[in-house]
């Protein structure tokens, strides 16, 4: 359950929407700032207009232990189970080597009113989630509100995940403190040359540091209940690159610079080359490339460290496509360990 009351999150969240609204009519929720008027139509960067558009909304067991729960012979007798997971269509930073590119870069989805989109948060509690986990919510930020403002009123008990890139702006995140339970940032890129060539951001780590050390200081400690999941808390994932070792190392290096070793730190190697991956990355990460990584974690001393195996293949559940109604693979087991 999550650790705000429904009554003290229904008036942060009143709050929220009233320091927000003006974004409605010139955008700038995301460094970006792109200051189009949404409500008439105007599409930024992200492509997105006034309402939230909504790919899948799904029990999701790809997700790191705390915020999936354990399926299978793990599994206590009668748990709940799953990530409850809503996939936004839209993105405000497109990896060109994005996987989940049909919803990112293609806009595959469609819209969902205020209303409809809090029915999907609460047919997901009643199917056993165990937290609601928002996948690139932030240029959806005001529909999403409104929609949690409603389904709180209806009954919604669960954590509430933000699953974003990490390209964020501190000022708004601001805002969303006590509304928010569980921050699922990327943390992708330490220096401007891979960012700009790779998700045309430059400005990505200056971005993405400000607004980690925002949420870190919101939810600083990872707290789970009795059956280990997360109640709380801020997860920082990081994906290694092929070729990227250095990058991931500097990464590294700064959270625990930063942050120190009590930040939880999710090291995946489930790179896989896709949509408009450019020649350095057309290829999977090679033997040796995540372990280096990893090594320096356990050296640095990560008190939570969730990790992944060494390699993928591309038949591995782990790649979804959200052309289907069960975009992901769950026959075999999880990835994740």
């Amino acid at each position: 359950m999550s650790s705000v009351n429904p009554a003290r999150k229904l008036d942060r969240i009143g709050r929220a929407l009233d320091k927000l609204a003006g974004h409605a009519v010139d955008c700038r929720l995301c460094p970006r700032e792109c200051g189009v008027n949404r409500a008439a139509g105007e599409l930024g960067f992200c492509e997105s207009g006034p309402a939230a558009v909504v790919s899948h909304a799904l029990l999701h067991y790809g997700e790191e232990p705390v915020l999936s729960g354990r399926r299978g012979p793990e599994a206590r007798p009668g748990a709940r189970s799953g990530s409850g997971t809503i996939f936004f269509s839209g993105c405000n930073l497109k990896c060109c080597f994005c996987q989940n590119y049909q919803l990112s870069w293609l806009g595959r989805g469609r819209p969902a009113a205020d209303a409809e989109l809090a029915g999907m948060m609460l047919s997901l509690q009643e199917k056993g989630a165990l937290n609601i986990n928002l996948v690139s919510p932030t240029h959806h930020l005001l529909p999403v509100l409104r929609a949690l403002e409603i389904a709180l009123r209806r009954g919604l008990s669960l954590p509430i995940v933000a699953n974003s890139s990490g390209y964020e702006k501190a000022a708004v995140l601001a805002q969303l403190d006590g509304i928010i339970d569980i921050y699922l940032p990327d943390l992708k890129y330490a220096s401007p040359g891979p960012a700009a060539r790779y998700s045309g951001a430059a400005d990505y780590f200056q971005q993405a540091a400000e607004a980690v050390r925002e949420m870190f200081f919101q939810r600083p400690l990872l707290i789970l209940d009795e059956e280990e999941a997360a109640e709380q808390g801020l997860i920082i994932r990081h994906l290694v690159l092929p070729g990227g070792v250095e990058n991931s190392l500097a990464v590294l290096d700064w959270i625990h610079r930063e942050l120190g070793t009590s930040a939880a730190l999710s090291l995946m190697s489930q790179y896989h080359p896709c949509f408009q991956a450019p020649e350095d990355l057309k290829r999977p990460l090679r033997p040796g490339e995540y372990a280096r990584v990893l090594d320096r974690a356990r050296e640095l001393g990560f008190e939570q460290l969730f990790v992944q195996p060494e390699t993928f293949g591309p038949e591995d559940h782990l790649f979804p496509d959200f052309e289907r109604a069960e975009p992901f693979d769950w026959g075999r087991p999880p990835g994740k360990k």
